[in-house]
């Protein structure tokens, strides 16, 4: 039973918030491709995948740092590193959620299957990253953004303009939140030689944070007038803008706990995007 709770910490599932991260722009991306009604089988499919496919990077992620995680306070003790579960162990681990996930998928179409290897190849590249660019954090929301086209795939067979802007945002977004998640271990990870966004920008953190949300709201923002949105949506923006500011009041004075904060509360942010475009579809005359 105890082996069992090591595998369940390896793959972070007692800690959901990164699952929700990855989840919603899959689903802003299925309900907008869908008009609101998706079909069963894909929802299910992708929530399915999701749940997999972050597991799984949070399995390689560990293998990955296994060396660099014990010089960090905050990860000193998960699994691998703690020597509780063998990094062989993890690696049949991580093959085995990233096939279960390839077979939901080959209940989709072809186009979907084909992008199903980018997204395996990117969640598999990314913990490799910090070793050799400042620019992880994008990696990261390459990752969590080939959902978006591989929904739109699955869901209409194709992928249009606006789902390479939904990927845009969410690249945009994950770029934001990781560089908060970065700040926390700032110190360490320039101590031991790892890079990220957080140290690239050094001084400039909040304000190019600031910048890279505010590049955020304007993508989705042409999105909404692409397709015609209405007000529950511009609302659903609104409320998330200001949650944005929230999280830069959290940053104000760097504080570990504060910045950490500020990284969760973008699951907030995520549900009342989604929520706006819920809403757009199921209440009529809404704009």
């Amino acid at each position: 039973m105890a082996r069992l709770q090591q595998y369940w910490v390896l793959m972070r599932f007692d800690k959901p918030v990164g699952t929700f991260l990855l989840l919603w722009p899959t689903l802003w991306a299925l309900w907008i491709a869908a008009g609101g009604v998706p079909d069963a089988d894909v929802l299910i499919v992708f929530v399915a995948g999701v749940v997999l496919m972050r597991a799984a990077g949070c399995v390689i992620n560990d293998y990955a740092d296994r060396d660099i995680d014990s010089k960090v306070r905050r990860t000193r003790d998960r699994p691998i590193t703690s020597g509780k579960i063998a990094p062989k162990s993890a690696l049949v681990l991580f093959v085995a959620l990233c096939l279960t996930a390839f077979g939901l998928v080959l209940t989709m179409n072809t186009l979907t299957i084909m992008l199903s290897f980018v997204a395996v190849l990117l969640a598999g590249v990314y913990p490799f990253m910090k070793r050799y660019t400042y620019l992880p954090q994008i990696f990261l929301g390459a990752a969590f953004g080939w959902a978006v086209p591989m929904v739109f795939a699955a869901q209409t067979g194709s992928i249009p303009n606006e789902a390479w802007l939904l990927f845009i945002a969410t690249v945009l977004w994950a770029t934001a939140y990781d560089t908060m998640y970065a700040m926390v271990d700032r110190d360490d990870d320039l101590r031991i030689g790892v890079k990220s966004t957080a140290i690239l920008f050094g001084d400039g953190d909040r304000a190019i944070i600031g910048i890279i949300q505010a590049l955020f709201f304007v993508v989705l923002l042409i999105v909404g007038q692409q397709l015609g949105l209405g007000l529950f949506f511009y609302g659903g923006l609104v409320l998330a803008g200001l949650l944005a500011c929230y999280q830069q009041y959290l940053l104000r004075d760097r504080d570990i706990l504060l910045c950490f904060r500020a990284f969760l509360n973008n699951n907030t942010f995520g549900a009342v995007i989604f929520i706006g475009i819920a809403l757009h579809y199921a209440v009529p005359l809404n704009g």
